[in-house]
């Protein structure tokens, strides 16, 4: 079950909504326990049961942990334990086939077998029941939606309580609550235990937040429908064309479409899951901050994807040393982290080359000095003599997002491919080293009114004005401005109110809505 879906929006979540409000706080934990394994069980049905073990799974290193602590003993085998849980669980269900086939493909360039090794799935006999629950059509291994979201939640749960940063759960149910709750279970943010713990044992819906989190959803809707999906229909009707067909532009455009997509998409996921987090009484922590305005890879990832980000931070980076090692250390541990965010997004050299393609930028910035925005840039220090510096701080801040951006475009093209082969085509059209006629593929084959309007939107939405509009609205007094601030106000709920609706009217005609955190 998707959260732009017309059975989720006005069926599915209006019920639980209801439900929790009503029914006494003991039992709000088990409702929405029994809403998020349902909403699973939507998509998943059997394969539920992996996210069950999951939890059970890490539930249980919590309480050893606990009880090794009680009996003065070492806790140090159940860290080892969530390891081998969580890291199997996520090398069986996400990367078993990949990494089978590289192996086959190593030992016949080797010389050790003639030919590739049978796939996993052949050793499940033809009339196994096991078949149908376990292989997708094309006999590959089943990949359980989100296992790479409930996996690093319930693996940070055991690493705080490990490190005395969390009290452990007792409660089997609070914490199954806890890994499956449905606003984030899917495409995140990765929530953090100490970050909703008091609010899973006791909470409040005011009047205030569900409004908030009803606006937030809203916004989250609209961004899915009105801008994401409408773009994807170009991005995914470009790269599907051969690569070798592709003039300049129209891989220009292919790859612009799909950076739009791809963050009002995830961000609209976030803002989703932000908004019924509020309604149901739990404040996530935000996931994207605008990171299109940034003017360094390294901003970049401190606004894109943060509960991402932070995850590999404190529990990979800052555990090999961080930077508090010699440069050359650090700028191995960076790479090392990039290589592993990029695997985590999926089985795919793609990703990898992608992880890695961030993690050398980042390491370039720390060479040269690229990542503190408070010291001028080398275009800025070279325009001082000769413009005003006002205008030379300009240039450079442009030069800075112009080089942000550039980079983070062509980074997407390894994400969207389909291979590395099909991803070095691409950019080479790019680059115009590919021979595509004008007259046979060009933009106005992809892009008409609509979705150009919707491309318009999410450069708009790109930038970081409406926290300006916001704080300027905050800050307007009522004794003197209250004329401003009812129309500002009552501007800004209509306006809700029309995207609200062109959301419902996108939703009622089935338009184009693809997902694409099935490898996540």
């Amino acid at each position: 079950m998707l959260f732009s879906s017309a059975h989720f929006v006005f069926l599915f979540l209006p019920v639980v909504l209801l439900l929790h409000l009503v029914l006494p706080h003991r039992a709000r934990n088990l409702w929405l326990l029994a809403a998020s394994l349902f909403f699973y069980a939507w998509g998943e049905e059997v394969l539920v049961v992996v996210m069950l073990l999951s939890i059970t799974g890490n539930w249980l290193l919590g309480l050893w942990i606990e009880r090794a602590r009680q009996r003065q003993r070492s806790a140090r085998g159940a860290l080892i334990g969530s390891v081998v849980l969580n890291l199997g669980l996520l090398v069986f269900f996400k990367y078993a086939d990949w990494l089978w086939s590289i192996l086959g493909y190593l030992l016949v360039a080797c010389g050790l077998v003639e030919s590739t090794p049978a796939p996993l799935a052949s050793w499940l006999p033809q009339d196994s029941g096991w078949r149908a629950v376990f292989l997708t059509p094309e006999d590959n291994l089943r990949l359980p939606i989100g296992i790479s979201f409930f996996t690093f939640q319930a693996w940070s749960y055991v690493i705080d309580v490990y490190r005395r940063d969390t009290q452990v759960q007792r409660n089997w149910f609070d914490f199954g609550l806890y890994v499956s709750l449905f606003p984030q279970l899917i495409a995140g943010p990765i929530v953090r235990y100490t970050d909703v713990a008091r609010e899973i044992l006791a909470r409040a819906v005011s009047v205030t937040g569900f409004a908030s989190g009803a606006r937030r959803f809203v916004i989250g809707l609209g961004k899915k429908m009105l801008v994401a999906n409408p773009v994807a229909e170009a991005a995914d009707g470009i790269f599907a064309v051969p690569v070798g067909e592709l003039t300049t532009p129209v891989a220009w455009c292919g790859a612009l479409c799909y950076a739009i997509q791809i963050y009002f998409d995830f961000s609209a996921y976030s803002d989703m899951a932000i908004g019924m987090g509020r309604m149901l009484g739990f404040e996530f922590l935000e996931n994207f901050r605008h990171p299109y305005v940034a003017r360094s890879v390294t901003e970049f990832w401190r606004r894109w994807h943060i509960s991402l980000s932070t995850w590999f931070r404190d529990y990979v980076y800052i555990p090999l040393g961080g930077s508090r090692i010699r440069p050359a250390r650090t700028y191995l541990n960076l790479v090392t982290v990039f290589f592993l965010c990029g695997l985590w997004h999926g089985a795919s050299f793609n990703f990898v080359v992608w992880g890695l393609f961030h993690g050398a930028f980042l390491v370039l910035e720390r060479i040269v000095g690229g990542t503190d925005a408070e010291r001028p840039g080398w275009v800025e220090r070279a325009a001082r003599g000769w413009l005003p510096v006002p205008v030379a701080r300009a240039l450079q801040s442009g030069a800075a997002h112009a080089y942000l951006l550039v980079t983070v475009v062509v980074g997407w093209v390894f994400f969207r491919a389909a291979d590395l082969e099909t991803a070095w085509g691409y950019l080479r059209a790019m680059g115009g080293l590919q021979t595509g006629l004008p007259e046979v593929h060009h933009v106005d084959l992809w892009v008409d009114a609509r979705i150009g309007l919707a491309i318009l939107a999410g450069v708009v939405g790109s930038i970081d004005w409406l926290p300006r509009v916001q704080r300027w609205y905050r800050a307007l007094d009522e004794a003197r401005h209250g004329v401003v601030k009812l129309t500002a106000g009552l501007a800004g709920e209509v306006l809700l109110v029309l995207v609200f609706v062109g959301a419902a009217f996108e939703l009622a005609a089935g338009s184009y809505n693809p997902f694409i955190y099935f490898r996540f």
